[in-house]
């Protein structure tokens, strides 16, 4: 007779415990989270006026006297269960600085609003889709002999798109070092455009803050090519952000020069190096600013949110754009599942990581994610809610917020995390069987409209 596999024989033994249901209440709570938090303590509310006791909950009763949590990593690759809720959250996030709710005025809609994209220049001639790589006349050959077109038609699914067409004629370390940068960069375009709106209306560039505020969220992804690029929603209000309505001259043409303008100016310069020189760093000659309208006449508000969200739940694994894990020697590096224009970009951060001047970009710690340190979701403070806030919303609705006038004691400890064989099978069913009540309560939403 054949034996079952451990998983299966873990997730018999697991459903056949006197505390399974309890146990499968706490998966279906976390969203059948693939690496839960477990944790072991009690939390107490007391009456902030009488001292008295209005709720306990201790850990004692529960199955291995444990509470279980979600995990809330945002790759899908990692969890597929949190990245679904932090692709939500990031929606709403997004959405509401579009069209207001989570406490943003529904008048942010009005405002000039832009859907931006920003790319890293070239570092070197690429494979690229279509007829794009047919070698023409004027293309001629590299320094090493080899042609600067290939002749074949790449479909988007083609493995080569993005590889160097000459890996030797690629400048490796500007690729690296601009991905070092790009956080500064991006910071740089933000005061360089504040400074030109002020410019362009005739007020003094340091009193931009009394007369308007650019509020902004932005997505990092990664390209065929390995290298970041951003997308990003600008949106300009009044001095006092999103309830205020910005002056006359902030329009949405003044807006996109600006944006226009800055992404063209601004840039970077590195520390000098005697190894590589001083690089001048700035943003790609592709440059995108669309104006999103409150009338529909352009991209779609949802669509934006959407696209937006659907970029923060990948991980560098997921886009073969890198590695989720660190890597921490050079042999990991020879050992990483990845192409080998990406192993030498890898190699290129551990070379240039150990160069003292460099020091401060902790290349080699970010060597998995090819020297991009930035989050891959940031906001200005004022663009809408956080991530937080959603949370806080999330736990009122399920019956967790706390009680007014009262006095919480919490003493919670750490004890382990992730799944047994079979409990990670279960999980990963309850988590497929809410993701498909989800998809069906939204189309269900979609037909009723």
């Amino acid at each position: 007779m054949r034996q079952l596999p451990e998983a299966d024989r873990d997730a018999i033994r697991i459903a056949q415990g006197p505390q399974f249901p309890r146990w499968l209440e706490q998966i279906t709570a976390t969203g059948g989270c693939s690496h839960p938090v477990h944790l072991t303590g009690s939390t107490t509310v007391l009456d902030g006026t009488t001292g008295e006791i209005l709720h306990h909950y201790d850990t004692r009763s529960e199955p291995g006297e444990r509470l279980l949590i979600r995990c809330r990593n945002r790759r899908a690759t990692i969890c597929p269960a949190c990245s679904r809720l932090h692709a939500g959250d990031t929606f709403h996030l997004v959405r509401a600085g579009l069209i207001g709710g989570k406490n943003v005025p529904a008048t942010v809609r009005t405002r000039p609003r832009l859907f931006v994209t920003l790319t890293a220049p070239s570092f070197g001639p690429v494979h690229r889709t279509g007829e794009q790589c047919r070698p023409r006349r004027d293309r001629g050959t590299c320094d090493h002999g080899r042609s600067l077109g290939c002749g074949a038609v790449h479909d988007a699914a083609d493995p080569l798109v993005g590889q160097p067409i000459c890996p030797d004629c690629y400048d490796y370390t500007a690729h690296v070092l601009w991905h070092a940068h790009a956080s500064k960069l991006w910071d740089r375009f933000v005061i360089d455009v504040r400074r030109r709106l002020a410019t362009s209306a005739g007020i003094v560039q340091s009193r931009f803050a009394q007369h308007a505020r650019l509020s902004f969220a932005r997505v990092a992804e990664y390209q065929k090519r390995a290298a970041v690029h951003v997308h990003a929603v600008v949106r300009l209000d009044g001095p006092d952000g999103p309830a205020d309505d910005p002056p006359a001259w902030g329009t949405a043409d003044r807006l996109t020069d600006a944006v226009q303008t800055s992404a063209r100016r601004v840039l970077v310069r590195t520390p000098y190096s005697p190894a590589v020189g001083e690089l001048v760093l700035r943003w790609g000659s592709q440059i995108d600013a669309r104006q999103l309208r409150a009338d529909g006449d352009g991209p779609d508000d949802d669509a934006v949110a959407a696209y937006v969200a659907k970029y923060v739940t990948k991980g560098a694994d997921e886009t073969g754009a890198g590695t989720d894990h660190k890597l921490t020697t050079w042999a990991d590096i020879d050992t990483a599942p990845v192409s080998g224009h990406v192993r030498a970009l890898m190699r290129t951060c551990w070379r240039l990581g150990g160069l003292p001047e460099y020091a401060p970009l902790h290349l080699r710690t970010w060597a998995h994610t090819l020297g991009y340190r930035g989050h891959i979701l940031t906001k200005s403070r004022a663009y809408s809610t956080t991530y937080a806030a959603l949370r806080a919303e999330r736990a009122h609705h399920v019956g967790h917020a706390d009680i007014l006038d009262t006095v919480t004691e919490r003493n919670w400890r750490y004890v382990g995390s992730g799944h047994t064989p079979g409990a990670a099978l279960i999980a990963a069913g309850v988590a497929e069987d809410l993701a498909a009540s989800s998809e069906i309560a939204r189309d269900e939403r979609e037909v009723s409209r």
